[in-house]
Order: C-alpha cells, then structure tokens, then sequence
C-alpha cells in the first residue's frame, strides 16, 4: 500500500535525535513566547537534520577534484571527476544528503561518457552554512549551472534527488540550461511538508502560517510557485521522474503529480528501493545514465531510452 502524506513525513525525522524534546520546547514556547516560537521553527524548519556527522567529510578518491564556491551567506562545495570528459551532468542531492550519496550515479553517467559534477548544497556536506531551503537550493543550482557555462561547459543533464529535484523542475520552469532532466524522488507540495511538519513539532496552526510567510518574505517568492502545477507546464526538457512505490518520505503520488504536470514527462516506478535505496539500485543508475546521454531525434524523444514496461 501507498504510504500517505502524515505517515512519510515523521519517518524523515525517525532517525533525528531530539524530537521529543524539540517538540516540547516549541510547545512551551507557543504558549509563552509565540513570536520566538515562530522565529524558532523558521529556524528548525531550515536546519537540515539530521545534523552533519564526521563522517560526512570523509576524503574523495584521487580522481575527484574539490572546489568550494561562495555563495550568498554559505558555500557551495563542488566535485568533478578528473578523468571524464563530454558534456556535463550536474548531480544535486536531497534535504539532509550529501553529494557523495550521488557518487554511484556520477559514476554510472562518467561510464556513459558525460562528465559528471556532483554539489554539496549550502550547510550540507563539506559545504559552509547552517540553514538552508528550497528557495535557496534552486538559485544555487541556477548559480552553479550559469558559472559552468561561463566556463565553456555544455549542461547535458541534471538529475537531482529529493527536494533538489523540486528545486530543478522550478529552475527547468525558469530556463535552466539543461538538455535534460531528471527528478529522483521529488516532494510535490512544499506548502504541505510545512503543514507535516508543524504536525510532527507539535506547531498550531497559527505558528506555521506565521513560519510560512516567514519564509516566503525573506526568499521573495511563494511555496505554491514550486508546485508541479505551477513549474510543469513551463519545463520544455525532456523529463525522467524516478519514484519508488513504497517510499517513506516523498510519496509516490508527488513524483507521478510532476509526471503529469510536465509535457511529455516519463515516470519509472521502482519496488522496495526506498527513498535513497534508488541512488544505489543498478537499473536506476541504467536508466538514468540511459536518458542522460540519449540525444533523441525530434519526433522520438525518449523511445530508447525508456522501454521497461515499469515506466509510464
């Protein structure tokens, strides 16, 4: 069976220590202090958790190199594959990764001949900052993509996981110089996560709505504007949606509402991969790989690239 909506979203925050207590303190708060309570959860809802481990920074092997880029009040910390060359793909991570989850992938595009680039997104992985969101997370792919043009590249794919992959579809809608796309994974309604996450910190209403236009002054744009129904009719790249049917944090209906928003779009169900089981899975690193460097003639976009009978 599907999972809905309020079961994925505390499975998330499963693993992140504190929730209980987090959940008691905003309650606390609410009552006594409601304009902290709303600075507090503006804060909590952009600190992606779990919080980042040693681990994380872990070294790259020697065919990789690391470059961190200044971006607004953070970094962006990129690593690109010494040896490939061709075009490039450009691999963004979800909420709370970190761009080596997407090495498997990176690898898989580099064998298929592109030239991979993966992201450490700001306060992620190796790169600087302590809060994030979707907003920002798209204006850092637009950045990134324009300073690799400016450098003679020619973006050939981008294929992102999770809320990158929201992010993308908005940037795609905004005309991304992408030849193609490719949404592992993505969560359809940001409004909706903020309205799961109030249910999991125990917020009333009244505290999220006030974190929610919080967010929305500061980054000068709306959540609604990166709904599938707002983004999708303005994405002209041929489109790969990758979801899983058992997936506990993005359901399967948020990767099928961006297959039917997007003209042309593709979705490739998987079985029993999970949220991030998929990045590691060899017939989704084929198909993706498969997609990614297609150059399809006009009239037959995606016929050889997409011919399992899993996609619709």
């Amino acid at each position: 069976m599907t999972p809905t909506a309020l079961q994925t979203t505390p499975a998330y925050y499963r693993n992140v220590t504190g929730v209980r207590a987090l959940r008691w303190a905003m309650a606390a708060t609410q009552r006594l202090w409601p304009t902290l309570a709303v600075r507090a959860a503006y804060r909590l809802f952009g600190t992606p958790l779990p919080l980042r481990r040693p681990a994380r920074n872990a070294p790259w092997g020697a065919h990789w190199r690391v470059e961190r880029w200044p971006f607004e009040d953070a970094e962006i910390t990129l690593y690109r594959h010494r040896a490939a060359q061709g075009p490039t793909a450009l691999l963004l991570h979800g909420w709370g990764g970190q761009a080596g989850q997407m090495q498997r992938l990176a690898d898989a595009l580099a064998d298929g001949g592109l030239a991979p680039v993966l992201v450490d997104m700001p306060a992620h992985g190796r790169s600087r900052g302590r809060v994030s969101n979707l907003p920002q997370f798209s204006r850092a792919l637009e950045y990134v993509a324009e300073r690799l043009r400016a450098e003679g590249a020619s973006l050939a794919a981008v294929v992102a996981h999770s809320l990158a992959a929201n992010a993308a579809a908005h940037a795609a809608s905004r005309g991304l110089p992408a030849d193609r796309l490719v949404l592992l994974a993505p969560p359809a309604s940001p409004h909706e996560f903020t309205r799961l996450f109030a249910q999991v910190f125990g917020l009333t209403e009244r505290t999220r709505a006030a974190m929610q236009q919080r967010i929305e002054a500061r980054e000068g744009i709306l959540m609604r504007q990166f709904e599938p129904a707002a983004v999708g009719p303005r994405v002209a790249v041929p489109t790969l949606v990758v979801h899983d049917r058992g997936d506990r944090v993005n359901r399967l209906a948020d990767g099928e509402a961006f297959r039917d928003a997007i003209a042309g779009a593709r979705l490739l169900v998987t079985e029993g991969l999970g949220h991030r089981g998929m990045l590691q899975a060899p017939e989704v690193l084929q198909a993706v790989a498969a997609f990614a460097q297609a150059a399809p003639a006009p009239g037959k976009q995606d016929e050889q690239a997409l011919t399992s009978p899993h996609f619709s």
